[in-house]
C-alpha cells in the first residue's frame, strides 16, 4: 500500500509547488523508495489540449498519450519516471466523468452532488494512481491556490483521504509565501498564518510548511510562524530563491525534509545518494560561457509555452558546460525586410512546434535561411513540416506546396491530415504518446541514437504526404526515420550540412539531467562547433 503526500499552496499561485514536490521526489527516489507524482488542477477544461500555450504555456505529453499540464514535465525530469494520463486531472475531466455517469444513470436516480460525486471522482484518481504505478509514494500536487473556490473539491478529496488511510499515511505539506518589505526591513509571517487558517477552516492542518522567500530567515521566524501555525519548528521548512531550479533537491536535503516526512510516514530510508544530481548542479555551475540559440516560434509571448525545449536545451548545454542564452524570435513578425536583423547572427535556429496558420512564412523563411546558409537546425513537429515544404517549394519547385492545416486545396500537399481523423473536432483528434521509430543506417540520426530505433512521444494531426517521398530523396533530403506500422514520415534530415535536423515526435518530452535527449545534444554539440 502506498504512501501519500499532498502539496498546496498560499497566499499567492507561482510559488514552485510543482518544483518543491518534484524535489521531494528525488531525494525519496535516491533514498530508495519508487515515486509517482500527479497534478490536480481546478480549471473546467477537459485539459490543456485545447488551451493557447501563451494562456496556460506548454502542454506536456505523457507517453501513453495525455495532454497534461507543464509542471508533470517538471515531475518527469526530476524523479526520471515516466507518468501517466492518470497524473493530470482537472476539475473539468472529474465533473465531465461524473455527469456523464448520471446521463447514463448510474447513480440509480440519486441527487448528483459535489460530495460525495465529484470528490470521490477526484479520489479515484489518487487510488488509481497507486494502483497502477505501484509506488511507494505517490505525491499529489494541487493546482492553484488554498481559498479558491474552484480548489474546495480538491481539498475536500485530500482531507477524506486522510480519513480513508490514516494519519500514518497520509500528509499534508503547505508552500506558502514569505513575504518581506523592503521599506520595513522584514518578513511578514501573517500571509502564511492566515493562508493556515484557511486550511483549518476546510479540516486540514498542514503538517510541513514550505516558506518560499526570498532569502534566508533567522529561527525567531520560524519559531514564530511554528507557533502559530501548529507545526514543530524543524517542520517550518525555509525555500528561499535559487539561481537554478536544479538546487532545489539540495537545498531541501539541508532542511531534512525528506527525512520528516520518513518519520511521518514510518518510511525506512536507505543512505540518501544526491551524488549525480550534485555533479548535474556543479555542471551548471561551471557553464559560465554563453552560447546563442534563436528560436523561432508563435508563442513568444511566454516562454513558458516551450518550457521542455528550453530544458532541454540547457540540460544540453551543461554537459559541455555552457549556459544557453535564448534569442526569441516572433515567428508572425518575421519577414524577408527584418530577417536579417532577427536571425543574421545566429549560430544555431530551432524552429518548436505549433498550431495554425499564424507564423508559417516566418518558420519557413528562418528554415530556408538554416538550410541555405548552413547554420545548425532543430524543427520540432510543426519546424519539420515547415522544413519540408520549403524543401518542397524552393528546391523542388513545388511553389503552392503546403500543408493542407494551412491550405486545404494546395495542389501539392506534403502534409495532410491523419487517415480517419475528425476534420471538425479539434479535441482528442492528435496522434498522441509514444511510438517506436525506426532509425535509417548510417544517418546521422541512428549515430546520434547509437542505434536503429527511437522511442519518442507524439502530437501532431497531420502527416508527411508519402507521394512526395522519391522526389524529395532525388532532391538530397534523407528520410532517416519511419513509423514502420503506418509508414509513417518520422524524421527528415540533410547531409552535407552541419546539422539540419527535422522530427515529428517531440523530442524535449524526454530529457533529463545528466541525460539529454539525442536530437538536442547533437544540435547544441553543432551549435558549439558553429560560434
Amino acid at each position: 500500500m502506498a504512501k501519500f503526500i499532498f502539496i498546496t499552496g498560499g497566499v499567492v499561485s507561482g510559488l514552485g509547488k510543482g518544483i518543491t514536490g518534484s524535489s521531494l521526489g528525488v531525494l525519496l527516489k535516491q533514498s530508495g523508495l519508487k515515486v509517482f507524482m500527479q497534478k490536480f488542477d481546478p480549471y473546467l477544461n477537459i485539459d490543456p489540449g485545447t488551451m493557447n500555450p501563451i494562456e496556460h504555456g506548454e502542454v506536456f505529453v505523457t507517453e501513453d498519450g495525455g495532454e497534461t499540464d507543464l509542471d508533470l514535465g517538471h515531475y518527469e525530469r526530476f524523479i526520471d519516471e515516466n507518468l501517466f494520463k492518470v497524473s493530470s486531472t482537472s476539475a473539468g475531466k472529474a465533473y465531465a466523468e461524473v455527469l456523464d455517469n448520471e446521463r447514463h444513470g448510474r447513480y440509480k436516480g440519486k441527487t448528483v452532488q459535489v460530495i460525495p460525486h465529484i470528490t470521490n471522482s477526484i479520489k479515484e484518481k489518487v487510488y488509481t494512481a497507486e494502483e497502477i504505478s505501484g509506488a511507494d509514494i505517490v505525491i499529489s500536487e494541487i493546482g492553484g491556490t488554498v481559498g479558491d473556490i474552484e480548489s474546495q473539491p480538491f481539498i475536500e478529496a485530500i482531507r477524506q483521504v486522510r480519513m480513508d488511510r490514516g494519519y500514518e499515511n497520509v500528509m499534508f505539506i503547505h508552500v506558502a509565501l514569505l513575504p518581506y518589505l523592503s521599506v520595513s526591513r522584514e518578513y511578514k509571517t501573517k500571509p502564511i498564518q492566515h493562508s493556515v487558517k484557511e486550511m483549518l477552516s476546510l479540516g486540514i492542518q498542514p503538517d510541513v510548511i514550505v516558506t518560499r522567500t526570498v532569502g534566508d530567515i533567522d529561527s525567531k521566524l520560524t519559531e514564530k510562524i511554528s507557533l502559530f501555525c501548529n507545526i514543530p519548528t524543524e517542520n517550518v521548512i525555509v525555500c528561499p530563491d535559487a539561481d537554478t531550479i536544479y538546487r532545489v533537491p539540495l537545498i531541501i536535503e539541508k532542511s531534512n525534509l525528506h527525512k520528516i516526512v520518513a518519520k511521518q510516514l514510518k518510511l525506512n530510508l536507505k543512505n540518501t545518494d544526491m551524488s549525480g544530481w550534485k555533479k548535474f548542479v556543479e555542471d551548471i555551475e561551471k557553464s559560465v560561457e554563453e552560447i546563442k540559440i534563436h528560436i523561432v516560434g508563435k508563442y513568444v509571448e511566454l516562454s513558458d509555452a516551450y518550457l521542455s525545449v528550453m530544458e532541454s536545451l540547457k540540460i544540453a548545454g551543461y554537459t559541455w558546460h555552457k549556459k544557453v542564452k535564448f534569442v526569441w524570435v516572433n515567428a508572425r513578425n518575421l519577414n524577408e525586410k527584418n530577417l536579417l536583423d532577427n536571425l543574421g547572427d545566429a549560430k544555431g535556429i530551432l524552429v518548436p512546434g505549433g498550431f495554425g496558420e499564424a507564423g508559417i512564412a516566418g518558420k519557413m523563411l528562418a528554415a530556408k535561411y538554416a538550410r541555405e546558409n548552413n547554420i545548425p537546425y532543430l524543427g520540432i513537429c510543426l519546424g519539420m513540416q515547415i522544413a519540408c515544404i520549403e524543401f518542397a517549394r524552393n528546391v523542388l519547385n513545388l511553389p503552392e506546396a503546403n500543408t493542407t492545416e494551412v491550405d486545404p486545396s494546395t495542389p501539392d500537399p506534403i502534409f495532410d491530415i491523419i487517415i480517419g481523423k475528425n476534420r471538425e473536432k479539434i479535441g482528442g483528434t492528435l496522434r498522441l504518446g509514444k511510438y517506436t521509430t525506426k532509425l535509417k543506417k548510417g544517418s546521422l540520426v541512428s549515430e546520434l541514437y547509437g542505434g536503429e530505433t527511437a522511442v519518442e512521444r507524439h502530437r501532431h494531426r497531420y502527416e508527411f504526404n508519402n507521394d512526395y517521398i522519391e522526389k524529395f530523396e532525388q532532391a538530397g533530403m534523407v528520410f532517416s526515420g519511419i513509423y514502420e506500422e503506418k509508414k509513417l514520415i518520422e524524421i527528415v534530415e540533410l547531409p552535407n550540412h552541419k546539422f539540419f535536423v527535422g522530427s515529428q515526435y517531440h523530442p524535449e518530452f524526454t530529457s533529463r539531467p545528466n541525460k539529454p535527449n539525442p536530437l538536442f545534444k547533437g544540435f547544441v554539440d553543432a551549435v558549439i562547433k558553429n560560434q
